[in-house]
């Protein structure tokens, strides 16, 4: 009986199946809206939002203006969210709020929207016009709903996209100290866009890894300087060297700092010995 049992029940579910999408494709070229909109909800409610999208797609333009049209787009939109396809889901979850604004599912719409936005960032090596996007939408949302129960997540989600940002940023001026290795002049770049990185972003959590990278820049191009722009620099350099420490007295960068510190001390000796010698 149990083997009997293993062979009938595929049969039965494949049986089911088939009559599922028999059912389905009929609904589908049905011109009753009636028919699609009751169909769509059923598939929502089971979680078979591909199917329930081309159902949806058909019978939005048809409930605009009509009670059920509020239901239908949020489900529509968050079909969409659903299924991963998270481009059409912002699009459509922002034409709910514009069409909808008293909605109840309000809160709800604008958090997936924002959401939305925020599962397109990408890796913080790439273009970041979808996280720009993302955090202002994030941003409008709490800043209008304080209380909310996605509050929180929302929040997480900004802090999030605000360190991507952070890393970019802080990735290209490493780049630039990097490439002043060969190119001194480059090195001008790097300590402006460290200096930026500091005015802009206080208290990001790669604020000591700039104050850091800013006494290697400073160091390098002080080095490498003219005669008559060389004590400056080493002052600048050792200024920075200062700084670091005094916001991060315990730095992860104390050793290689210290070194630094140390070939800023013993050129600006000898440059007054020879300055003084003269």
């Amino acid at each position: 009986m149990f083997l009997k049992m293993r062979y009938i029940l595929p049969v039965l579910f494949a049986m089911v199946f088939l009559a599922s999408c028999s059912e389905y494709q009929k609904v589908l070229k049905n011109e009753e809206v009636k028919a699609k909109y009751d169909m769509a909800e059923k598939l929502y409610e089971e979680g078979d939002y591909k199917r329930a999208i081309r159902l949806f797609e058909q019978i939005a333009p048809k409930y605009v203006g009509r009670p059920q049209g509020e239901r239908v787009m949020f489900f529509f939109a968050n079909c969409y969210f659903k299924n991963e396809d998270y481009y059409l889901a912002g699009y459509q979850f922002e034409r709910f709020l514009k069409s909808y604004p008293q909605s109840d599912k309000i809160q709800e719409a604008g958090f997936l929207g924002a959401k939305s936005y925020y599962m397109l960032s990408p890796s913080y090596s790439l273009d970041q016009t979808d996280t720009d996007k993302a955090l202002a939408k994030l941003q409008t949302f709490i800043n209008t709903y304080p209380e909310s129960e996605y509050f929180d997540e929302a929040n997480t989600m900004a802090k999030e996209l605000t360190s991507k940002k952070e890393k970019k940023q802080i990735e290209i001026a490493k780049q630039f100290n990097k490439l002043g290795g060969w190119d001194y002049t480059i090195l001008v770049s790097a300590i402006t866009a460290l200096d930026n990185f500091v005015s802009d972003n206080p208290g990001s959590i790669y604020r000591e890894e700039a104050l850091y990278y800013r006494i290697e820049a400073t160091t390098t191009l002080a080095m490498n300087s003219v005669d008559s722009k060389k004590k400056e620099r080493l002052q600048e350099a050792l200024d920075s060297y200062n700084n670091l420490l005094r916001y991060y007295p315990e730095t992860q960068f104390k050793k290689k700092a210290d070194d630094l510190s140390d070939r800023i001390q013993k050129e600006l000796s000898a440059f007054n010995t020879i300055s003084d010698s003269k």
